[in-house]
């Protein structure tokens, strides 16, 4: 259930969410006002209450973002000393964030926190960790579809700059527009957290008496009332909760369902289920002062005034989404680079892989360029590699162009691939700068033109602060689609006691060869090695029989090409070679199985068709026969 994490929350812990959260902060009481600071990596602007002021260019180490340390005083008044020579405190109302230059420990309302980086002075000016900062004094934290960071921070009248501004004046709904949802603004609603595509948005009563969820997801399936209610209680069933009051609403433009529970901590509930143009929209709402569910009577006007349904025109409504225009804001700071991806798209800025469920995907890697090496010799080494990797008759190269990106020109290369489900239109962007390449790969299904379309509005929007690698980075690796296909390295395991010659090319996705069992993945092939004292050969082989002999029967696509018996690392052993189209792509698997000291040993490799090159066959061949023995 989606709000079974939620039941570990108390008022303490909302308390402490405040000051930890990521989320766009919303703020409505009469005697409050927030105040906001709007700055960029790699910029000598910011924004303090709407209006622009020239600062410290802020810099990232280690992905962590500093900034001037006098910018939380020029935003929010927030007194700002030093100590000591070296220590810095910088206070806002009850809240104390002590820091030392050259030292990522902070104090923090004397809580030890560590920041991942140290304050430092850069040309006479003390710049200091911004997030950790910022959540200290209890400010919220969360980028915008500008590649901005946004703080904003809840302050009373009193002491207030006379420049703050109150963003939520006239509000009297708050809802996301692209999820499509709205819901009554209380003077006494705080935002409390939103994960990163906003499907889930989190908010807190100021007393801290009441929790409140909206959870957004797809559904194709037309429910009614009646079929929203049994949903309803099955869940509640499944998280252990008892069900106290349920209703099935069929009146009205939006029918819904909704039931009380109470959790296994005690905690009352009301869960509520909508279903509109495609979405399932879950409400919670948690009160942690109800005894009876009755006493959840007093939130029916909040919870009815929720409507899946978002009205542009409505000023009154204060809007949490940060979809512009279909796209949304991605970045990954540690390598200086912004951009927008299309709003529905997983995101994944860490690794900086972006996907589409409708098969459309974007990564982005920087690496490391050799000295002298040019964007032609990455060009023809990317496709002498891809030659590698599709026969002839499963790629075609279609073209070479350039474009701009972040002011540079970059190659782009277009081709397409097919590896038996259907063809794939790839772009590869190549730009290199300061000894460094930045790499875009966009692939997505062929016939699909609105994902053509997105990969140049993606591109364009595509900023790079090429300042930052250099400064976070010495010699990076280099990009793995050079490594050359014939280099192998010897791998051993004293514990099952064998060595083995593995491509440096494949994938490790688990190397630990003191455990069972390693695997490597490769594109369009896989490898593995599986060793066990708990299964004898005859158990191994039978099994194994025994499933070719269902598959043979149960799946019109498998064929047993060949069942032998052999000598294999110079042991009697056990071959199975079979073909077998899994969800369109042909491929051929074999599995060897032999033993030796009562160890049983199984090694499982498998070639797409369309993979089945001569340098990749005959390096996956070479790796399975370089199994040897050792003491």
């Amino acid at each position: 259930m989606k709000k079974s994490w939620l039941r570990v929350l108390s008022t303490g812990v909302l308390a402490g969410m405040l000051l930890a959260s990521t989320a766009l902060p919303v703020w409505a009481a009469d005697d409050v006002i927030t105040n906001e600071l709007r700055v960029k990596a790699g910029s000598t602007s910011a924004f303090m209450n709407g209006k622009k002021q020239n600062i410290t260019k802020p810099l990232t180490i280690k992905g962590v973002t500093l900034v001037p340390v006098g910018v939380f005083k020029k935003a929010f008044g927030s007194e700002v000393r030093l100590e000591k020579n070296d220590v810095i405190k910088i206070k806002e109302g009850p809240h104390v964030v002590a820091l030392r230059i050259d030292s990522s420990i902070a104090w923090i309302d004397g809580a030890k926190v560590e920041m991942g980086t140290a304050p430092k002075m850069v040309n006479g000016v003390l710049m200091v960790p911004l997030r950790p900062v910022a959540a200290g004094i209890g400010a919220t934290i969360a980028p915008n579809s500008s590649g901005e960071i946004v703080i904003r921070l809840l302050q009373t009248g009193e002491g207030v700059d006379e420049d703050g501004i109150d963003l939520d004046k006239g509000k009297t709904r708050i809802g996301n527009s692209y999820y499509g949802w709205s819901i009554h603004y209380p003077a006494d609603l705080l935002v409390l957290q939103t994960n990163e595509q906003e499907r889930m948005m989190t908010f807190g009563a100021t007393d801290e008496s009441y929790f409140l969820e909206v959870y957004v997801s797809d559904q194709n399936v037309v429910l009614d009332a009646d079929d929203l209610l049994t949903q309803l209680v099955q869940v509640a069933k499944q998280a252990g909760d008892t069900v106290l009051d349920r209703e099935a609403v069929s009146k009205g433009n939006n029918p819904y369902a909704r039931v009380v529970v109470k959790d296994a901590d005690g905690v009352l509930w009301e869960l509520r289920q909508y279903i509109h143009d495609g979405r399932q929209y879950d409400v919670y709402l948690a009160d942690y002062e109800a005894i009876n569910y009755k006493d959840l009577g007093k939130h029916a006007s909040l919870l009815n005034s929720f409507e899946p349904s978002y009205s542009q025109s409505d000023r009154t409504i204060k809007d949490l989404s940060t979809v512009e225009d279909d796209m949304r804001a991605a970045w990954n700071d540690d390598y200086g680079i912004e951009l927008k991806v299309p709003a529905g798209w997983s995101m994944d800025n860490n690794n900086m892989v972006y996907k589409d469920k409708d098969g459309a995907y974007l990564q982005l890697r920087v690496t490391s360029a050799k000295s002298g090496a040019t964007v032609k010799d990455w060009s023809d080494q990317l496709e002498k590699w891809m030659r590698e990797t599709f026969t002839a008759e499963s790629y075609q190269q279609i073209g070479s162009f350039t474009t701009e990106i972040s002011g540079e020109t970059a190659e782009v290369n277009e081709f397409r691939y097919n590896f038996g489900s259907g063809w794939q239109t790839e772009y590869d962007v190549l730009l290199q700068k300061n000894g460094y390449r930045y790499y875009a790969e966009y692939t997505f299904p062929e016939g699909q033109a609105a994902d053509r379309a997105w990969f140049e509005r993606i591109m364009k929007s595509v900023e790079i602060d090429f300042d930052t690698v250099k400064d976070n980075f010495g010699q990076l690796d280099e990009d793995p689609y050079l490594t050359d296909k014939m280099k192998t390295i010897t791998r051993t395991s004293k514990n099952y006691h064998y060595s083995v010659d593995i491509p440096r090319y494949w994938t490790p996705y688990s190397d630990r060869f003191e455990s069972s069992p390693v695997v490597y993945t490769f594109t369009g092939g896989n490898f593995s090695i599986a060793a066990t004292e708990d299964k004898s050969i005859e158990m191994t082989v039978s099994q194994l029989r025994e499933a070719y002999a269902e598959a043979a029967k149960t799946r019109k696509s498998f064929n047993l090409i060949r069942s032998e018996q052999l000598t294999f690392a110079g042991v009697p052993a056990f071959s199975f070679t079979y073909h077998e189209v899994d969800k369109g792509v042909p491929y051929t698997g074999r599995q060897i199985v032999f033993e030796k000291d009562g160890i049983t040993y199984t090694i499982t490799s498998g070639l797409n068709d369309a993979n089945r090159t001569q340098v990749q066959a005959a390096m996956l061949e070479k790796a399975v026969n370089s199994f040897t023995f050792i003491k």
